[in-house]
């Protein structure tokens, strides 16, 4: 009985880090932000557990600003400063 005790507390031990390491990867409080440049633009991606929720444009001349989802479910971003405004979204070709 004292081997089969022994051979438990080794697996055990043996499983912890393993555990540990899962833990690790959980769902983040942070942000992803991904950054890149598209023409004379700076733009911010910020996800949160993959969702996308925000960008951040910087325009190269002029005032940065953030486009917000209308809704949680749809892609549809608004300008958060001007929240009239529409953003066109038509698909021309699909593949």
């Amino acid at each position: 009985m004292g081997t089969f005790n022994r051979l438990l507390l080794v697996g055990l031990i043996s499983f912890a880090p393993v555990a540990a390491m899962a833990a690790d990867e959980g769902p983040s409080a942070d942000p992803d932000v991904t950054i890149r440049q598209e023409g004379d633009k700076t733009i911010q991606e910020y996800r949160q557990n993959g969702f996308l929720y925000a960008i951040k444009v910087t325009p190269k001349h002029g005032v940065p600003y953030f486009l917000v989802r209308a809704d949680g479910t749809d892609a549809n971003f608004i300008r958060s400063d001007q929240p009239d405004m529409l953003i066109p979204q038509w698909e021309i070709f699909k593949w």
